[in-house]
């Protein structure tokens, strides 16, 4: 179980506790407004980036993918975590009904499953995460920035890794 650096801003989780420590590591860099796209396949890893993020804040509630619910919040920890799946969306009128405009940018950070069909619609400042399956349990997880913050992000988290692993 190793989670390592392929390059600036890519890494391979060897394992899901290895994604679980990533969300971990990027947890401490969150400030509000902060905006996530979570993007992969199903199984790839993106409730478990979400467990590690939720753990890092300091919240100990169960973390599971809202599929259903569409929105979770995890508001234990220092900063509130608005997690929201909209894998089951199919229009982008549909987002009205999730919550989501009424946290997105505001208060605490939002990480979004399946945000990216609905890019367009949402915000223009957002951390882009893929996750990518490698092998049954390795995965590679690629973050890329839009915008300052994003940006700075990014850069927080990439440090943060380095950091960690040495």
């Amino acid at each position: 179980m190793a989670l390592s650096r392929e390059g600036a801003l890519s890494y391979r989780s060897a394992a899901p506790e290895d994604t679980e420590r990533l969300g971990g590591l990027i947890a401490p860099c969150l400030e509000e407004r902060d905006v996530l796209v979570l993007t992969g396949g199903l199984g790839v890893g993106k409730t478990q980036l979400t467990r590690g993020v939720s753990s890092g804040l300091g919240d100990g509630h169960p973390v599971t993918s809202p599929t259903f619910a569409l929105m979770a919040v995890h508001d234990g920890g220092r900063l509130p975590l608005f997690h929201f799946d909209l894998y089951r969306l199919e229009h982008a009128y549909e987002l009205e009904d999730t919550g989501i405009f009424d946290v997105l940018g505001y208060e605490g950070a939002c990480l979004l499953e399946w945000g990216e069909q609905f890019q367009d619609e949402l915000t223009d400042e957002y951390l882009s995460v893929t996750l990518a399956r490698v092998s049954d349990h390795e995965r590679t997880i690629a973050l890329e920035a839009h915008g300052g913050r994003a940006r700075a992000l990014a850069d927080a988290i990439d440090a943060a890794v380095v950091a960690a692993i040495g």
